[in-house]
C-alpha cells in the first residue's frame, strides 16, 4: 500500500486542495459543487436531499 497526501483548506465557498499530484480547487455548496482536480478534470456534483447524487466528470489534459 502506498503513501498519500492531501490537505484541503477552506476559504468561503472556495476550497484548495492540496495533494501529491498538485493543486486542485472547488466551489460551491452542500448541493451544488464544481470541482476542478489537479489532473485537470472538471466534475460538477448535484446532491439532492434524500441521498440522490448527480455527478458528470470531463476528462483533463
Amino acid at each position: 500500500m502506498g503513501w498519500s497526501y492531501r490537505k484541503s483548506i477552506k476559504v468561503g465557498p472556495l476550497r484548495l486542495n492540496l495533494s501529491r499530484r498538485g493543486v486542485g480547487h472547488s466551489w460551491g455548496n452542500r448541493l451544488f459543487r464544481v470541482t476542478r482536480g489537479a489532473d485537470g478534470r472538471r466534475t460538477v456534483s448535484v446532491n439532492l436531499p434524500g441521498g440522490l447524487t448527480w455527478r458528470k466528470t470531463r476528462a483533463g489534459r
